[in-house]
């Protein structure tokens, strides 16, 4: 028994390309992602912090986290 649905799995191997297209499909993604990285921000020295990402969004909010310091 696989808890893999081949829909999901196609769904997202056509986003794939685009992923990181800011006018892409994700953009919403994008879009929020500047709240996302001030919110924590605020909360945190990100600079030289150790910071694990643990949720959805595909890397997005990583990739700032990483850019931030």
């Amino acid at each position: 028994m696989s808890n893999v649905h081949s829909a999901e799995t196609a769904k997202f191997d056509k986003l794939a390309a685009r992923w990181w297209d800011v006018n892409g499909e994700s953009r919403p993604l994008h879009d929020l992602n500047p709240v996302r990285l001030n919110y924590i921000a605020e909360r945190i020295a990100l600079k030289a912090a150790r910071v694990l990402d643990v949720g959805c969004g595909g890397g997005i909010l990583s990739e700032a986290l990483a850019r931030a310091g």
